[in-house]
């Protein structure tokens, strides 16, 4: 009787175990032309698993997969993590295709997602989603008032000819004009483009005041290294889609005192004491230093450590039992409804169906300096 009581006890044990168990499943892109960003996103989600991982009980496991920077592969992503892995939540991807086509599967099959790439997903079929980015208005409204204090008049833009490329666009047309500043040229290239010659003339034909790139990691530096070799003396400015070492490093001496908006996170050590984000980013970039062995230089690695924060958070105050379409429904209302969440780029609040959740605390414009990203008061 006292083995069957302790067998009993001990199946009890390892059920309450398995039910306590998260399943969280990783989207990045490994590989492929947008793995300049996802191997940062990558090494930001390891930076959070060498803290702690279990939230109100609930210990957080991980599930991760490479889209090699394809939708389609994307999207097949999302569809094993969660009728094979049984994952409770999505978390992805590096880019802004790959994000919308492993979220239409996420949304499909009623599972909330934590967006960590720039997509804007529109109307009711948004509502199982949260997206950790600061939006490109916000930023570009940093953006905005660099160029009004530097007297900028026309501006030409070049981008991706993809949905990140759009939204830029978008954003710098709309503060920009009303400011009375003339957007006189809007070009595109591919992010697997090896050369924008073409574009770069066309913009240098227009004799802008200023160039805005809507690039984002390395690829967002071909612009860059065009412009350098035309001899343009212009000013450039780009989003927080640049923040990244991969960009500095094939940027170099071209991309020598450009601006852009990013995180607090990429100039922590710079920040005042009194801001609530710095010391969260400090500590974030010890994590990062013990799991990756390397320091932290980007703000990529910082935004997938960001949404682990923001669903560790969720978990703790989500009801109900892991792997259920009941504890799906309740971890996402918890993940739509975090405030005031302390993290390294922001402080989040999100609300029912509001896809964003920062305000100006998460922004700084930094300009780059001998290979650095300075603060700029």
């Amino acid at each position: 009787m006292r083995f069957f009581i302790a067998a009993f006890a001990g199946a009890v044990l390892l059920t309450t175990a398995a039910e306590a168990q998260v399943k969280v499943g990783l989207i990045t892109s490994l590989s492929g032309p947008v793995a300049s960003i996802g191997v940062p996103y990558a090494k930001g989600y390891a930076a959070f698993q060498a803290g702690v991982t279990e939230f109100g009980g609930k210990k957080l496991s991980f599930v991760q997969i490479d889209d090699a920077s394809d939708p389609a592969a994307a999207a097949r992503a999302a569809k094993k993590l969660i009728e094979e892995d049984k994952v409770d939540v999505i978390v992805g991807s590096a880019g802004t295709p790959t994000t919308l086509a492993a979220y239409g599967v996420a949304a499909e099959a009623k599972v909330p997602m934590i967006i960590t790439a720039n997509a804007l997903v529109a109307g009711e079929r948004g509502d199982w989603e949260i997206t950790i980015p600061q939006p490109v208005p916000l930023m570009i409204s940093a953006d905005l008032a660099q160029m009004k204090a530097a007297g900028v008049k026309t501006v030409a833009y070049i981008g991706y000819n993809d949905g990140w490329g759009d939204l830029v666009y978008d954003g710098l047309v709309k503060a920009v004009e009303p400011a009375g500043i003339k957007v006189v040229a809007n070009e595109r290239y591919a992010r697997a483009d090896t050369s924008v010659t073409p574009q770069i003339l066309k913009i240098m034909a227009t004799r802008p005041d200023a160039v805005f790139t809507g690039g984002s990691g390395s690829p967002g530096a071909l612009p860059h290294l065009a412009l350098a070799e035309r001899g343009y003396k212009g000013h450039v400015y780009s989003t927080h889609a640049i923040i990244n070492a991969e960009f500095v490093r094939i940027g170099g001496a071209s991309v020598e005192g450009m601006i852009a908006p990013t995180g607090p996170v990429v100039v922590a050590e710079q920040l005042p004491d009194s801001n609530p984000i710095k010391a969260a980013a400090l500590k974030f970039r010890e994590l990062y230093e013990v799991a990756n062995k390397e320091k932290a230089n980007d703000a990529f690695a910082a935004y997938g450590y960001d949404a682990l924060v923001i669903l560790g958070d969720a978990v703790k105050r989500a009801a109900g039992t892991p792997g259920t379409p009941a504890y799906r429904v309740a971890l996402r209302d918890a993940i739509v409804s975090s405030n005031e969440v302390v993290a390294t780029h922001a402080v989040y609040s999100f609300k029912p169906g509001e896809r964003y959740g920062t305000d100006e605390r998460a922004r700084v414009i930094v300009r780059l300096e001998k290979g650095a990203w300075k603060l700029v008061p």
